[in-house]
């Protein structure tokens, strides 16, 4: 009697060896697995009974599996299926996807990568599942205005802005550039009981020193040359709302005395005045520095940070968060799409696998600014790993490996293992090309593998022919 608790995968290839090539391996993961070497005998078992999965080939002797495909479809919605075909177009991908397959394997393929595809389908099936079961609690959640993630480090940082945007505490958020801070200090902002009030943001690492004083605090007319009126300061304009004050790290030493007393005692004179103006705000600070280390080097000062950071929000880089990736990027290819009025609409799991094998220094901002350029060149409706704009991040890997030394001891610090085997591979698969001139069963013979596999390797990476 069948395993209830097994997903059940039906394979369809009319290729024997293939079959039973793809049985073993599913049924060693613990599958459920049933057979088809035909499109109709196919359609026979979907008659019968619904799967988790379908794996089908794209050509098949007495069909297309397109048509195995919406047959599938037709029958269960809710089944995932995958395509997979030695004939990789992007045609046929395209059309796959748009009649509703999860995504498009590429033969030959990587046993471990088609496993890694096949496991991720049938977990997002599992939480689509769970949110459809909790859809009744849906109204109770909490929406952060733009801030996308469901990692365990990122619902810890949701449970800290409920906890504190209902106290009036100064908040430090520290975190790598590119990570989203300023959207977390505007998600406390707009949590609490000032979101009808000014959200005003200093970028402390913009503003030059000699202007600083008056930016912060406003001026009297006649302070200085050019001051030919009163100015109000952006503390003044924060009145009763809170002050994002990003790069906090940026202050030089002389202004960080100034700001101390404001941060204090929400009080400051402007420039030239006299008068003591008194502020209601709630100061939110922002860091890509380690302050405590700049307190020790005296370039920050240990009673101001205690005034900034009474409560520390650490914000984790995107590669710690990888699971994060894939709903980042389509709320970017949603995002762009509409901006730019293309139907751009999925993003294949192909793709974001490749993404994955990226450790995005610039975190979400490069991210997004990835996705922003695929979107405008894109000429189909769904990203493909082909069209991805990667052009600018193959240079950086492969300048990487050619300029760098790889020192086995950077273990002990940590180091994203799978990024640097991945600007190995590319640049070695690039520099046996254009040794042999383009040649690849030549480049494949100086690398001592098969053509087969310098073909897969070569469309896996994105490398140009």
């Amino acid at each position: 009697m069948p395993d209830q608790h097994k997903p059940h995968i039906l394979v369809i290839d009319d290729e024997i060896s293939m079959l039973e090539l793809l049985e073993i391996i599913l049924k060693k993961e613990g599958y459920q697995v049933t057979s088809a070497e035909s499109g109709q005998k196919a359609f026979e078992l979907l008659d019968k009974q619904a799967y988790d999965l379908l794996l089908c080939d794209i050509k098949l002797g007495d069909f297309n599996g397109i048509e195995v495909l919406r047959k599938a479809k037709q029958k269960n919605p809710h089944t995932i299926v995958i395509m997979i075909s030695a004939y990789s177009t992007t045609e046929n991908a395209v059309e796959a996807m748009n009649e509703g397959a999860y995504d498009y394997v590429p033969k030959p393929f990587d046993n471990e990568e088609l496993k890694h595809t096949i496991k991720n389908a049938l977990d997002m099936k599992t939480i689509d599942q769970e949110k459809k079961a909790r859809s009744v609690d849906r109204g109770k959640t909490i929406h952060f205005g733009k801030i996308v993630g469901s990692s365990p480090r990122m619902l810890h940082i949701y449970d800290m802005i409920r906890q504190v945007s209902k106290t009036k505490t100064n908040i430090l958020i520290s975190g790598e550039s590119g990570t989203g801070k300023e959207l977390i200090a505007k998600a406390i902002h707009e949590q609490s009981d000032r979101k009808d009030e000014p959200f005003v943001v200093i970028n402390c690492g913009s503003i030059p020193e000699t202007l600083m004083e008056s930016e912060f605090f406003g001026h009297k007319k006649g302070a200085f040359t050019g001051a030919t009126s009163d100015k109000k300061g952006l503390f003044e304009v924060a009145h009763k709302g809170t002050v994002f004050l990003d790069e906090i790290g940026e202050l030089t030493a002389s202004f960080q005395v100034k700001l101390l007393r404001a941060v204090q005692e929400k009080v400051f004179k402007r420039v030239g005045g006299t008068r003591d103006i008194r502020v209601d705000i709630r100061f939110i600070s922002a860091t890509n520095k380690e302050l405590k280390k700049e307190i020790i080097a005296e370039r920050f000062r240990e009673d101001l940070f205690y005034r900034l950071n009474v409560i520390e929000i650490k914000v984790p880089p995107l590669r710690e968060r990888m699971g994060d990736l894939k709903p980042l990027a389509q709320f970017f290819l949603d995002k762009y799409s509409k901006e730019m009025g293309k139907d751009v609409s999925k993003i294949s799991s192909y793709a974001i696998e490749l993404l994955k094998k990226y450790d995005f220094p610039g975190n979400i901002r490069e991210l997004e600014n990835l996705l922003e350029r695929s979107v405008a060149l894109s000429s189909t409706n769904i990203l493909l790993p082909d069209s991805l704009e990667l052009s600018i991040y193959k240079k950086r890997w492969i300048e990487g490996v050619e300029n760098r030394r790889y020192d086995l001891d950077e273990v002990v610090h940590g180091v994203a293992l799978d990024s640097i085997l991945v600007e190995i591979e590319r640049a070695y698969l690039e520099k046996a090309l254009k040794v042999s001139n383009g040649n690849m069963h030549k480049a494949a013979d100086l690398l001592g593998i098969s053509f087969r596999s310098i073909r897969y390797r070569l469309d896996k990476l994105n490398v140009k022919k």
